[in-house]
């Protein structure tokens, strides 16, 4: 393993790192990050099943599933952009197994008029919904200071 050496320590390089919540390996995958998503959402709804699902209606529920479950899927997910559809499926079996637990819906049921009656959008468009904003505030002038000067000086550039 490599490591830095300092004049009063060595700080070894770790393979992965967690950044603002968000799991970075050295290699730029992004299969630690969805793997510990994945474990961190399925715990949650392990907890609400078994410790309140039977005191909830559907809809109060899907306030404890929006805290703690679209809330981190919807989190720093434009990082996603671009990863393998094998990656993304590994999200959408956590949204899919949220919505049956918010509807009540059954295993073998089809997902998609779920999440529609849902309003929730599948996880691939999700992401490409949150960029597509993304990009329209940067030219628009109203996304945040720091993506929007990137965005002047990159058109002066270009043209």
């Amino acid at each position: 393993m490599r490591s830095l050496t300092l004049p009063n320590a060595t700080v070894p390089f770790s393979v992965v790192v967690n950044d603002l919540g968000v799991k970075l390996h050295s290699q730029l995958t992004m299969a630690g990050h969805v793997a510990a998503l994945s474990r961190s959402c399925f715990f949650y709804m392990r907890q609400l099943r078994w410790s309140i699902k039977q005191a909830l209606t559907p809809d109060a529920t899907r306030t404890p599933i929006h805290a703690f479950i679209s809330s981190r899927l919807d989190y720093c997910n434009s990082i996603l952009a671009g990863v393998s559809s094998q990656l993304l499926q590994k999200l959408q079996v956590v949204q899919n197994a949220a919505a049956r637990l918010v509807t009540g819906a059954r295993k073998c049921e089809r997902m998609t008029p779920v999440l529609r009656e849902l309003h929730w959008l599948p996880i691939r468009r999700q992401i490409t919904f949150k960029t597509a904003v993304l990009v329209y505030k940067c030219q628009h002038g109203v996304a945040p200071r720091y993506l929007v000067v990137v965005h002047m000086y990159v058109d002066v550039n270009v043209h």
